[in-house]
């Protein structure tokens, strides 16, 4: 049985259920630095994307562990994977990062209140804010 004290590691209950759990899958990909790194370089390189030897090259990792890193970021649906010939390229999601942005946005300075779209421009707490 879990004490009050210990932190909870279950995902909250409600309406926000499912933009919550597919968030925390997002950020817990990019999470880890070579991760970052590898979404980064995939984002400089454009639409295109980048074949998996070009972010090979860049963060100098052996394949197999390369190959994890850009299954997990797949998986989060950050990335996507396209074949062409004997290549994999991979494309960043724009679409699936603008979506976590705006969640982690989406409230902000509302306490989970409808923005007043006047008082958000002039209320003094919000200058600093969005």
């Amino acid at each position: 049985m879990k004490r009050a004290s210990e932190p909870n590691d279950e995902v909250p209950q409600g309406a926000g259920d499912a933009a919550i759990a597919r968030s925390a899958e997002q950020l817990a990909a990019l999470g880890h630095p070579v991760r970052l790194g590898i979404v980064r370089f995939v984002v400089e390189s454009g639409m295109g994307g980048a074949a998996a030897g070009e972010i090979q090259a860049h963060v100098e990792l052996a394949a197999s562990t390369l190959s994890h890193h850009l299954k997990r970021l797949t998986d989060a649906g950050l990335l996507v994977a396209r074949p062409d010939a004997t290549f994999i390229f991979y494309q960043a999601d724009y679409g699936a990062l603008r979506a976590l942005t705006d969640f982690l946005w989406k409230d902000c300075c509302k306490r989970g209140k409808p923005a007043d779209a006047s008082a958000a421009r002039s209320g003094p707490a919000t200058k600093s804010c969005c």
